[in-house]
């Protein structure tokens, strides 16, 4: 307790030092952001449709978190940078370990939502979902991050059910020169650097980032053992070769983090002690792009994944990923712009089971392939009818169906009104088939022989515009029906339990978010989510409790505030509000989150920053049960970047 009052003391006076400093500096001569709201409307994306287009013309529900936001919100995590999508839920559950979502379905093992970095999709084929603890980037180098909410089944592909993340860096001839970070507080530290040169008709950059968290506590004052540390280490290339632009990147990393409480496992009478968490992978990606002609592009591009992650004292896993994937794409020409492209990806993944459970076999090698085509129709100057469909091929279950069809209306240049209909799949998992607990016969759960694809029709409305010069808007409504979704399935004769699709839901929900700049050097933003959610079990099933476990893990409503204003002598001051409602399984109660952070320039090259976290109220919960819950209260960390 000593020193962390030493080190929180210190924090404090660095701050107060640095606020006395801003007084004598110079005054800002730029306003708040480079890009206007016109311009910012006007960004252009391409996860939506997977070929670029403005973010004003997207007939979907997209959120872009800029450069800037991510810098200014002081997010020292990609986990953190995504709190500033008001569509998506974000619960941190421990120290380095977070739930994320969208529109729902929320859990430490969510599986509706794919998420790539760069083109390289994360997810684990282990259990569908992405382990967050191990996805990083060095955030300077983030050009934007996409977030879409709602099915994207057709051009991404099965498990982008309910959402899209897609983390987009920057080109290396962008990041030239070099920059240095350090970042210190009471809860956490990290160090990055890169270094980016001119290299052969191209550019090259280099970095490396280490990250490392304190214990938390529950309510109560017990540490929780879920300290952590991370280094990730990457390079990006980017150069003019064979008649188009080539880009060459790669990842490596390792990390280790203690595993909460209870610590211990109890199994057939024995109890066996949980121990540190230990991670490590590499991937290397290589993507080619050529324009072929004024109106048609080509794109090909491949990337080799090895991720190994060791959980004592239930299991161990190395899984090796290869995936290519080949993409035509034509600009609107006699009224059409069409896309098509396949996929074509192998899994080897190799565990070394424990007396606690198994997944059986313990070798598993996977093939996915995929073909897709999209054709955006031009009824007429402001009228607009897009209709997809993918056909995707698993070893479970065989060819899935995915098709969409997309109407979008401008009723005035700033102005889109949209609507979708879409059929998506979760394809099961390694979880869901192959899991048996205990180890070794005679087994409680044998795994789910015949489960099969999460199938969800979705319908949505939206609208996207600038009702003013200062402000925007966009607003989504949206209904989604499940069927087959997974639930435990009772057998009593001998007894034991499997994995089924026992289970139905509707989903409603309404997300809302906009951007009102009453200043120049002032900009507000607000975003809204409300879901309203109905599960059901189908006749026969006997999994009683799953209706209550997969509503009561997502908060109904959702309330974000924003506030980023310039003040003189090139200071930066920005607010963030946070309010979650309450979740009923785990029971958590409600909570509002404030945090803020205070940056000065003294140049245009070097910036101090003290950022603080949930500033008023008491230690709050996000999620997993009581007994083994953190609650995050105050923290603050001083920062110092440098360009050179």
């Amino acid at each position: 307790m000593e020193v962390r009052r030493r080190l929180l003391g210190r924090v404090v006076v660095v701050g107060l030092l640095m606020t006395a400093v801003i007084g004598s500096a110079q005054p800002r001569s730029k306003n708040l952001s480079e890009l206007s709201l016109e311009e910012l409307s006007n960004v252009e994306i391409t996860s939506a449709s997977k070929r670029p287009e403005r973010l004003s013309d997207a007939a979907a529900s997209v959120f872009v978190i800029s450069a800037d936001d991510i810098r200014r919100s002081g997010a020292t995590t990609l986990p953190e940078a995504l709190r500033l999508a008001p569509n998506l839920e974000v619960a941190q559950a421990f120290a380095n370990g977070y739930a994320i979502s969208a529109r729902g379905f929320n859990s430490s093992s969510a599986n509706k939502l794919l998420v790539l970095i760069d083109g390289r999709s994360v997810y684990t084929p282990l259990f569908g979902g992405v382990f967050w603890d191990v996805q990083d980037v060095m955030l300077e180098d983030v050009e934007r991050i996409e977030v879409i909410s709602g099915p994207g089944g057709t051009v991404w592909g099965v498990n982008a059910v309910n959402g899209v993340i897609n983390v987009i860096t920057r080109d290396a001839a962008e990041t030239r020169g070099s920059v240095v970070s350090v970042a210190a507080g009471n809860r956490e530290w990290l160090a990055s650097g890169r270094q980016g040169l001119a290299i052969a008709d191209g550019n090259l950059r280099l970095y490396a980032k280490h990250t490392q968290f304190r214990n938390t506590e529950t309510a109560n004052g017990t540490d929780v053992d879920d300290a952590s540390r991370f280094t990730q280490a990457g390079f990006r290339g980017d150069w003019n070769a064979l008649a188009g632009r080539l880009t060459v990147q790669g990842d490596t990393y390792q990390g280790k983090r203690g595993q909460p409480e209870p610590g211990t496992i109890a199994i057939s009478g024995v109890s066996l002690a949980l121990d540190d968490v230990t991670t490590s992978g590499a991937n290397l990606l290589a993507r080619w792009e050529r324009t072929l002609n004024s109106d048609s592009a080509l794109s090909v591009q491949a990337y080799y994944d090895r991720t190994h992650r060791t959980v004592p004292p239930t299991f161990a896993e190395t899984l090796e990923l290869a995936d290519i994937q080949i993409q035509h794409s034509s600009r609107p020409v006699a009224g059409h712009a069409v896309v098509l492209g396949g996929e074509y990806r192998l899994g080897r993944d190799r565990l070394v089971n424990s007396a606690v459970f198994a997944f059986l076999p313990a070798r598993s090698d996977q093939t996915w392939s995929s073909l897709f085509a999209q054709d955006e129709i031009a009824l007429r100057e402001d009228l607009r009818l897009t209709l997809g469909a993918r056909i995707e091929r698993n070893d479970y279950t065989g060819n899935e169906w995915l098709p969409n069809a997309r109407l979008a209306w401008k009723p005035a240049a700033d102005q889109l009104l949209w609507t979708a209909l879409s059929r998506t799949v979760r394809a099961p998992s390694r979880l869901d088939r192959d899991t048996f607990i205990p180890g070794q016969p005679p087994f409680l759960l044998r795994g789910g022989p015949d489960f099969r694809s999460e199938v969800a029709k979705v319908f949505e409305l939206g609208y996207r515009g600038r009702p003013t010069n200062t402000s925007s808007l966009s607003v989504t409504a949206f209904q989604a029906d499940y069927d087959h979704l997974r639930t435990q399935e009772l057998v009593l004769s001998p007894l034991f339990v499997f994995f089924g699709n026992g289970m139905t839901a509707r989903v409603r929900g309404l997300e809302a978010w906009g951007t009102y700049q009453p200043l120049p050097v002032w900009r507000l933003h607000a975003g809204l989510t409300r879901l309203l959610q109905h599960f059901e079990l189908n006749p026969g099933s006997t999994d009683a409790s799953a209706p209550a476990a997969a509503a009561g893990a997502n908060p109904g409503r959702q309330l974000l505030l924003r506030s980023a204003i310039d003040l003189p002598r090139s200071t930066e001051f920005d607010v963030t509000v946070r309010y979650v409602s309450a979740l009923s399984n785990p029971n958590v109660p409600s909570y509002t989150a404030v945090d803020a952070r205070l940056a000065w320039r003294p140049n245009a090259d070097m910036e101090l920053s003290l950022s603080a976290r949930n500033l008023l109220g008491p230690r709050h919960g996000e999620f997993t049960d009581l007994a083994t819950r953190s609650a995050f209260g105050r923290s603050i960390l001083v920062g110092w970047s440098g360009h050179f």
